[in-house]
């Protein structure tokens, strides 16, 4: 069986309690079956890798606001955590984004200090995207560091969750639509293309992001979203460096994460460079029999050959996050 790495796994530090925290700062509230495993970063949570050939998970926390302190004290404990299993484990720094240069200065450290292969960041800072110059100092960190930024979905703030997501049917409905059952996923793909329409990739043409879910529902909109984009005369925007298509192939990395049926893989393949595509889970919110099962079902299908396979399964990783080599 190939070996797999997943780059979209959580843990929670259980000392971040809603009694202990800011507001705005709290974790969100998962069901005890979820918690006990988003605490639990030991034998029970190695185990489960090893029964699906999960040869290392990037490690993550839950989406969260904190406070720099907060960030600092989190990280430093993942950096325990995956210094004591080095071979299993690596390291998405928790930053900071209510204060943005904070954020880089975080950035710097957990990668020049605790040897972590990049950040995982929310979709949104109390519902602010980061197009804005303000959060541009995290990007020219990346960019300078050399490593990725992944972009997570996040929940919706209350005012979208009322205008976009509420509605004539009950209220786990309206949960539903603006989380995992359609919002973070659209809110995330707009937010690309918000980076986008700002220039991001233009001021930072070595920036690496990240998204999960095979792509954000932006995979079967980019051809759309290109030719339209083409046919503005704005002379700002048509003086634009690199087009989205350009900013697609070479500075976007797409996961699975969450999702594992071949039609969306089939569409990902269709507008992307396969060295683009890795493997996740979502651990633990998805099973990692999940994904063991699906590259046993991408394996058996005529989408990939097998280099493709395992590079999707391992070795787009390894280079992207300069990950020692996994041994088959």
């Amino acid at each position: 069986m190939i070996p797999l790495i997943a780059l979209e796994e959580h843990f929670q530090d259980a000392r971040l309690l809603p009694e202990s925290s800011p507001q705005d700062a709290r974790p969100p509230p998962f069901p005890k079956s979820i918690m006990d495993r988003l605490y639990s970063l030991g034998d029970d949570r190695l185990d489960d890798m090893d029964d699906n050939n999960i040869a290392l998970q990037v490690l993550s926390h839950t989406p969260v606001n904190p406070t720099p302190d907060m960030s600092r004290a989190v990280n430093d404990r993942l950096a325990s955590i995956t210094k004591r299993h080095p071979s299993r484990y690596a390291g998405f720094a928790l930053l900071p984004l209510r204060e943005p240069q904070q954020a880089a200065k975080e950035l710097k450290r957990c990668v020049r200090e605790l040897g972590f292969v990049g950040a995982l960041i929310s979709n949104h800072c109390n519902g602010h995207f980061y197009d804005g110059p303000k959060f541009w100092p995290l990007f020219a960190a990346a960019q300078d560091l050399d490593v990725p930024i992944y972009l997570h979905p996040t929940l919706p703030t209350d005012d979208t969750k009322r205008a976009l997501y509420e509605g004539e049917y009950p209220e786990p409905l309206a949960q539903l639509l603006g989380t995992f059952g359609w919002g973070w996923h659209g809110e995330t793909g707009l937010h690309i293309l918000r980076l986008f329409a700002a220039g991001v990739f233009d001021c930072f043409p070595r920036l690496k992001i990240i998204i999960g879910h095979m792509g954000e529902m932006l995979p079967f909109q980019l051809d759309r979203i290109i030719d339209v984009a083409s046919t503005i005369k704005d002379p700002e925007w048509s003086g634009r460096e690199f087009d989205l298509r350009h900013v697609w192939k070479n500075n976007i990395w797409i996961t699975t994460s969450g999702m594992f049926s071949l039609a969306p893989m089939a569409c990902l393949l269709r507008v992307t460079p396969i060295e683009k595509i890795m493997l996740s889970v979502d651990y633990p919110f998805s099973e990692n029999k999940q994904a063991k099962a699906f590259v046993e079902e991408l394996a058996r299908s005529d989408l990939v050959s097998r280099w493709d396979l395992e590079s999707i399964a391992y070795r787009n990783a390894q280079n992207l996050l300069r990950i020692p080599a996994i041994q088959e």
